[in-house]
């Protein structure tokens, strides 16, 4: 499911513990990215990468796409 969510929104869950992953390639996310937020390129996204994760928390998970 994705659903598009604003900046207000995204603070709230953040400060309620929501996690934040970026999927764009290592590469840009070294050049810029959301304080806090952890990259997992979305071309590497398996089980293995994502077993870090805290499936009890949600997950919010972006990129800059330019819209």
């Amino acid at each position: 499911m994705v659903t598009r969510i604003e900046l207000p929104r995204l603070r709230a869950l953040l400060d309620a513990g929501a996690q934040l992953i970026e999927v764009l390639p290592a590469a840009e996310y070294a050049d810029q990215h959301l304080p806090g937020a952890h990259n997992i390129p979305l071309k590497t996204i398996s089980p293995h990468t994502a077993a870090g994760l805290d499936r009890a928390r949600p997950i919010i998970v972006y990129c800059w796409d330019g819209l």
